[in-house]
């Protein structure tokens, strides 16, 4: 016997067939195939796009950044009680692609121009973002076929991960370590974890589309964006990046209950060019001159991925440089000279690896970051991104020149209802067509509850990685600290005096028995923790450096003072690069690594609250020298190569960091105090 599924409507009609209810999304009286529940998602996608208009089809290829009526000021522009934005913009200059385009508000983009795809880049209460997409919803099910809107977020559960725009009202989910201190668990079941919780926070606020995770293999230690990858070995981030797709979506596919994700960056954004970054027209190019990387590295958590059924995969911007590459790379004989979304050999060999999903271009391949395809015209780039393999247009509302291209003969019919039918495909497995509104107290209830806060708190102590440790210094037990005063110091770029204040008094709430002084001279143990930074997300900067000081941030001359006033220097980095240690590590006795690690749970680890166990997911390199750049452009070490490799291609020279008591710094390095 078949059973019911739930269904929720607020403006359509539910029918009863052979003893069964659904949704008469077309308004008929009768059951259509696309509305019957018990046909297959690829069955349902099919009739249904039978039955759209080309106008409608269009529609769907496109995915904007659509501002909530939170957002907007002036509520007169907003409706659904202040829920939904409908500022209607002639000429918007998008912040993110430079383009200039009208900017219709929210209901005339879902009514008039078919758009069903949106980003939310706020991070309001779990009940605002339910009460926002259960109004678009609402205003979706008025239309001809009733197609429900889904919503996408960049990755919302990680410390420190990137973010744009917002309000001040913002209650971010419930906060794991950065994906680099994810990977330095080294645990699965950390992963597994961390999916299933952060699922059930997406999915009870009704995002059920996530631009995640990073399956990029990061080689190159000064790209901008490895802070947001897994880390260096291609073993451990697919075993990672599988456990995340079936955690976020399900474990035997796409389910109603999960959130579709859309891997990124293929095939691998981080075979860099000395650290730069396709943001910007200096960094578009991905380079590959070691023989075999492409195959050896970079593919094999998008394989992953693949072979787990993410939903979704994007192309990153770049180009793959055939001038400064070595070829051919496995399955590609030679580079086609375009970006990845306009480059029909790449994203063939995607569908090649058996990706069966849509793929999803990054934003602005259509206007700032059309590598490779300037000199065409922003209805030819979107032909020829379709036809080579693109079905959807990110970060852009620009339905007009998609439906230019399709008059003007740039793309198909048949690739217009090919990548309409995997798009609907998506709304269909998660249930959308039943089920499309989510409760907005249960959604405050699942957001940040206790259970996933201790889930997080678990994995921020495992993510802590003690890299040095001379003499045993560490644990600072109580024995250890009978009669000695403890200093903490605080550099990040985020440092306020009131923000060092509250963890000072945060660290002596937690451990009334050890002696704080908020002055270093006075002090026989001093704690320092670390956070520099360095680079842009969209500008070119020129090429990083990686040294600790003054430019990212740290004032290295005040540690220097507190290392002269102190018996004991114990510092604690947040690790968003592998950084060049020379200027710390000597000045440490022990020297503890985490990656977006609160605070406070170093400091535990340094008092002996928890022994660490976390390992390095990343190589830090010895010296500048290491990743110096030549004036041909060429690295020192290959750009296309993870730190623990590069030794085997430097003809001698050595690339990894050791410390005064001989420890490696090397992808898996960890001590423990039991040894």
């Amino acid at each position: 016997m078949t059973e019911q599924v739930h269904l929720s409507s607020r403006v359509k009609q539910i029918i009863e067939v052979d003893g069964l209810r659904f949704r008469d999304l077309d308004g008929d009286g009768e059951l259509t195939p696309f509305e019957d529940w018990r046909l297959s998602p690829s069955e349902r996608a099919a009739d249904l796009v039978r039955r759209m208009s080309p106008d409608e089809k269009i529609g769907l290829m496109v995915i904007t950044s659509r501002p909530m009526g939170i957002s907007q000021r002036n509520k007169e522009l907003t409706s659904h009680d202040g829920v939904l934005d409908e500022q209607d913009l002639p000429i918007r200059v998008d912040p993110h692609t430079s383009a200039g385009i009208p900017f219709e508000g929210t209901t005339q983009m879902i009514a008039e121009l078919g758009i069903r795809h949106f980003i939310m880049r706020e991070e309001p209460t779990g009940s605002r973002i339910a009460t926002w997409i259960n109004a678009m919803n609402e205003a979706a099910e008025g239309t001809r076929f009733g197609i429900p809107v889904i919503v996408a977020a960049n990755s919302k559960n990680e410390s420190g991960a990137f973010k744009m725009g917002g309000t001040p009202e913002d209650q971010p989910f419930t906060a794991w370590p950065g994906t680099l201190g994810l990977a330095a668990t080294t645990s699965l079941e950390v992963i597994e974890s961390f999916a299933a919780h952060s699922r059930a926070e997406w999915r009870a606020s009704g995002l059920r589309k996530g631009y995640m995770y990073m399956a990029d293999v990061l080689t190159d230690p000064r790209w901008f964006r490895g802070q947001g990858t897994l880390g260096e070995d291609p073993e451990f981030i697919s075993a990672a990046i599988a456990a995340l797709v079936r955690g976020f979506q399900g474990e035997d596919g796409l389910t109603a209950d999960g959130v579709a994700l859309t891997t990124k960056h293929f095939p691998g954004g981080g075979a860099r060019e000395n650290g730069t970054d396709p943001h910007y027209a200096e960094g578009r190019f991905n380079i590959y001159p070691t023989p075999g990387s492409l195959e050896d590295y970079h593919l094999p958590p998008f394989q992953a991925a693949v072979d787990a059924g993410t939903s979704s995969v994007m192309p990153y911007y770049a180009i793959p440089s055939d001038e400064k590459s070595s070829t051919p790379q496995g399955r590609v004989t030679e580079f086609e000279q375009v970006g990845f979304a306009f480059n029909r050999e790449i994203l063939s060999l995607l569908r090649e690896m058996g990706h069966r999903g849509y793929i999803n271009s990054d934003s602005g391949v259509l206007s700032k970051m059309a590598w490779g395809v300037e000199e065409l015209t922003t209805a030819e780039r979107v032909g020829r991104a379709v036809m080579a393999g693109t079905d959807i247009f990110a970060d852009t509302n620009d339905v007009a020149s998609v439906r230019e291209a399709y008059v003007k003969g740039h793309f198909t019919s048949e690739r217009l209802d090919e990548a309409a039918a995997l798009l609907l495909e998506e709304l269909f497995a998660l249930g959308l067509f039943e089920d499309p509104y989510v409760d907005p107290q249960e959604a405050d209830r699942i957001v940040q509850n206790a259970q996933a806060r201790a889930a997080a708190e678990d994995a921020h102590r495992r993510s802590v990685v003690l890299a040095k440790n001379h003499d045993a210094v560490l644990p600072l037990t109580a024995k250890a600290l009978t009669g000695k005063r403890v200093y903490v110091e605080l550099f990040a770029t985020d440092l306020t005096v009131r923000r060092l204040d509250a963890l000072r008094r945060q660290l002596a709430d937690a451990h009334p028995d050890v002696d704080f002084t908020t002055d270093h001279r006075d002090a026989d143990v001093a704690i320092v923790l670390l956070r520099p930074f360095i680079g842009s997300y969209f500008e070119y900067v020129g090429i990083g450096d990686l040294s600790i000081g003054e430019h990212s941030h740290i004032d290295i001359e005040k540690v220097r003072e507190i290392r002269e006033s102190v018996d004991t220097l114990v510092i604690g980095l947040n690790a968003l690069f592998p950084w060049l240690l020379d200027e710390i590590e000597p000045l440490a006795d022990a020297l503890l690594v985490g990656f977006e690690t609160d605070y406070p749970v170093m400091v535990d680890a340094m008092f002996g609250e928890f022994s660490p166990t976390g390992k390095l997911p990343l190589t830090f390199p010895i010296d500048a020298a290491a990743i110096a750049v030549d004036e041909n452009g060429r690295c020192a070490s290959p750009n296309d190569v993870p730190g623990f490799a590069k030794e085997q291609h430097m003809k001698g020279r050595p690339y990894v960091y050791v410390d005064a008591d001989g420890n490696r710094y090397m992808h898996g390095h960890g001590l423990t105090y039991e040894g």
